[in-house]
């Protein structure tokens, strides 16, 4: 095997630019029910408006006589008929202040989907939406009607209630009279000073109406989230009273932590480990366990983990644990799956980076209000002020106990991906998540309820690297306990605590992006309803209580996020000047399906882009590669280029009127061992491998996700060139702006293994490889990036449509095993100036 020992080769050279249109062209063509009476679908929908203005006069009329606090607005639901969706972007007038609240996607008693909408509409400017039916059935005799995707689109509409704005399952809707934690989505400005003035003002009212309101906040594009404690009452008394409500949702609960049990490993290992540590407390990459805190009086912790690394969100906390999670997810963060090797070893044992703790979870209970986005980014905020310039590999495994979200973003995910984009800052992080775990009951239907059971929140999180489990424990080695119990999975197998997102719509992200060790469990050989964790089935750690027991034993996706972390912050020590996008990056980019997952959940009557397509929603890219995440080799070259990107730009028409379209494209003409794969024998298959990692920033609330409501700020691709076709003829072929009218454009792209209709593109992380002969990949030596829309080109009224972005692209060339050397021609020629491609 060739040997891994040759950095990554890091491209200095700048990209070709060249203005970028999506080939594709414009979207789908939006589906209309029929609606052969127009005139009389016209004076249906104005008589429910009419109907919806009148009660809204109506009860204004009453709370002021009451003196209650009253909206100055209305709130409509407008409903699609079955089977359609809401044109729901022409229902907004921002000029005017109509603004779109939210949009669900619900089923009839038959299954069959339809759209809900909540709009807001001010006092005053009801003549807007009105003009438009009128302006619609005026013209209903004509071909294409003034509005008619909007009026023919709504098939109902009503004032709104409270069903309107939940955003949760009926079933978490709080009871009349028994107050629970909800968070409320405000609707704001995105100027930051009318904004403080919403929420200030949002504040002061559940201060009259004597509604207990947490003062925390989560602040995205155009919405502010608050929580408080209320009850269907209160919730009512909000809607008749704020002009600002976009929606509701029941606030989280955390998920109970796995206690560690005692294990027989004596104190005089620790010692000795203690004693043969090498400690990086100067290094510039640090670890930091965002949990329940860290006993850092350890023995093997001690040397690694000063007082000085220790803080809370909370100073009445205190930074030590009490509940054990915390130390277990230090001990496993500090040594990965390895402590038992160098307990047993005799060498020195240097761990390259820093290590930190910051409490997140009190002694006792959980956070109150349950606004944890916000406290995450506290808990940030905290480590980032013990070590303002440390590189941070940020690492959480506290997930929610409800599996509601599907996929969708909520504050906690969206919170994430702001810290990891920078969005409030301009400080970029690398945030590594658990996935969250089984249900223990599920296990016995192993691994069917892997597929069943969704990624927990925050994991969805777009930017955040989501960490699932596998597992290569499967030796019981206690006989009495071998003679009992079996491995429920086999080495190399899904672990049966690992979620997945194979339920998810299509629209969110895969999630896990990898899947790394985190234990197995063990079901009973008589009673096969019976499942259990044991010692031998889990990873060793450090137990939070040394005086009582000094190891303890961590298991599920909690471990696995410990030792993904472990791994990216050794990856980041070897290139400590990278972007966390990269660490990110290598991380997936380093990772495979084990031919055990292969052999486990790949489906014969599927088609391999359909199974590559469910692996990714089961786990991710596979399982990292710590040694090629760092390392090229004399047949595996690893290309990196960070580089920033301006995605969109404002374009002039006649009469200065202003549209708004995609900017750049980047393309490089990269360095390539192209005589080396030239004297490969002909049949050679060469392997091309690209990942490209950006963050987005995050557009939360329930508005539809499309078009200009788009979660995603931007969207980022690649494409590779053919060998067949020139460099102008490739750039042809991805840029429609540079084309003729009457060119040829050379047929679709290489024969991508995912492709983009297959899940490439989901996220914010995507990668693709494609085999190709050894003098095909000779010629394959140019890829390119470009932009796809997201809502800052989308509402480029919040002046963000100019804005740059930043992107990691990791392009590898593999070759079998055989007698080539494709990297030293490359690091050669790197050494010098790369010329641009003209």
């Amino acid at each position: 095997m060739a040997d891994l020992d040759f950095p990554h080769l890091f491209i200095s050279n700048d990209p070709q630019q060249s203005e970028y249109t999506n080939p594709i062209g414009g979207g789908r063509e939006f589906d209309l029910p029929s609606r052969p009476d127009k005139p009389n679908h016209a004076a249906r929908i104005r008589t429910a408006l009419d109907s919806v203005w009148t009660e809204a006069e109506r009860k204004g009329e009453e709370r002021q006589a009451v003196s209650l606090p009253t909206r100055h607005g209305t709130y409509i639901e407008f409903v699609s008929q079955t089977g359609y969706e809401l044109k729901f972007d022409s229902l907004e007038a921002r000029a005017s202040g109509i603004r779109l609240l939210n949009v669900r996607n619900e089923k009839d008693a038959a299954g069959h989907e339809f759209q809900r909408a909540t709009l807001y509409v001010p006092s005053g400017k009801e003549k807007i939406l009105l003009g438009k039916v009128d302006r619609y059935q005026q013209s209903s005799g004509e071909d294409k009607p003034k509005h008619r995707a909007l009026i023919e689109s709504v098939e109902a509409l009503r004032s709104a209630v409270l069903e309107s704005f939940w955003n949760d399952p009926p079933s978490l809707m709080p009871a009349e009279n028994n107050p629970v934690d909800c968070e409320v989505w405000l609707r704001v400005d995105h100027d930051p000073v009318v904004r403080d003035e919403t929420v200030d003002e949002f504040f002061a009212l559940c201060l009259q109406l004597e509604l207990a309101i947490s003062n925390s906040r989560i602040d995205f594009p155009e919405r502010t989230v608050v929580v408080g404690k209320f009850s269907v009452t209160d919730l009512n008394e909000l809607i008749a009273a704020s002009d600002n409500i976009a929606e509701f949702r029941r606030a989280k609960e955390t998920a109970e932590f796995w206690t560690s049990t005692d294990n027989s490993e004596q104190t005089e290992w620790a010692e000795s480990l203690a004693g043969r540590l090498i400690a990086s407390r100067a290094a510039s990459v640090h670890a930091c366990i965002l949990d329940s805190g860290v006993n850092n009086g350890h023995p093997i912790l001690a040397p690694l983990l000063p007082d000085e690394h220790c803080t809370t969100v909370d100073p009445t906390w205190g930074t030590a644990d009490s509940k054990g999670h915390g130390t277990n997810m230090c001990g496993a963060v500090a040594f990965g799956d390895n402590l038992g090797a160098y307990l047993q070893s005799t060498e020195s044992i240097q761990i390259p980076f820093g290590i930190e703790s910051v409490k997140l979870l009190p002694n006792e209970g959980y956070n109150e209000p349950r606004l944890y986005g916000e406290r995450t980014k506290q808990a940030t905020s905290r480590a980032e002020l013990m070590n303002a310039t440390a590189q941070r590999v940020l690492c959480m495994a506290v997930t929610s106990v409800q599996t509601r979200d599907h996929g969708r973003p909520t504050s906690w995910s969206g919170a994430i991906d702001s810290l990891a984009s920078g969005a409030d800052d301009g400080q970029r992080r690398l945030v590594v998540l658990s996935g969250g775990n089984t249900a223990p009951n599920q296990w016995v239907h192993y691994p069917d309820a892997n597929l069943l059971a969704d990624v927990h929140d925050p994991g969805q999180s777009w930017n955040a690297l989501t960490v699932g489990a596998m597992t290569q424990k499967d030796q019981i080695s206690n006989a009495t306990l071998a003679a009992r119990y079996s491995p429920l999975a086999h080495a190399g197998q899904l672990s049966p605590f690992s979620t997945t997102s194979v339920l998810w719509e299509t629209k969110w992200p895969n999630k896990p992006d990898i899947v790394v060790e985190g234990g197995n469990a063990a079901i009973d050989k008589v009673d096969a309803s019976f499942s259990t964790e044991l010692d031998d089935l889990s990873l060793l750690t450090t137990g939070h209580q040394p005086t009582h027991s000094v190891f303890s034993t961590i298991t599920a996706t909690s471990a696995a996020a410990a030792v993904a972390t472990e791994q990216a912050a050794r990856v980041w020590s070897e290139y400590p000047d990278a972007w966390p996008e990269t660490v990110r990056g290598l991380m997936v980019h380093s990772a495979e399906w084990t031919e055990q997952l292969k052999a486990q959940l790949w489906d014969q009557s599927l088609s391999a882009k359909q199974n590559r397509q469910n692996m990714l929603r089961i786990c991710g890219f596979g399982v990292p590669n710590l040694n090629r995440a760092r390392e090229s080799a004399t047949n595996t070259l690893s290309l990196i280029l960070e580089r920033e990107i301006t995605p969109f730009m404002q374009k002039l028409g006649t009469n200065n009127s202003k549209s708004y379209k995609a900017k750049d494209m980047h393309f490089y003409e990269l360095p390539w061992p192209k005589q080396a794969l030239l004297d490969l024998p002909g049949e050679t298959v060469v392997t091309i491998d690209v990942t490209l990692s950006y963050f987005v920033e995050p557009g939360p609330g329930e508005i539809g996700w499309r078009d200009k409501y788009r979660y995603r700020s931007h969207g980022l691709d690649f494409n590779l060139k053919k060998p067949t076709e020139s460099l102008d003829e490739f750039i042809l072929r991805v840029n429609k702006a540079a084309r003729d009218d009457d060119g040829n454009y050379g047929g679709g792209s290489v024969d991508w293994k995912v492709g983009t209709q297959n899940g490439r593109t989901r996220g914010s992380i995507h990668r693709d490889w494609v085999e190709l002969t050894a003098a095909e990949a000779a010629e394959a030596n140019v890829v390119a990036v470009f932009p796809r829309t997201g809502w800052w080109k989308e509402r480029a009224y919040l002046g963000m449509y100019s804005k740059k972005t930043r992107y990691s692209l990791i392009v590898t060339v593999k070759v079998p095993e055989v007698e080539v050397d494709i990297y030293s021609p490359v690091a050669i020629e790197v050494a010098t100036p790369i010329q641009v491609a003209t």
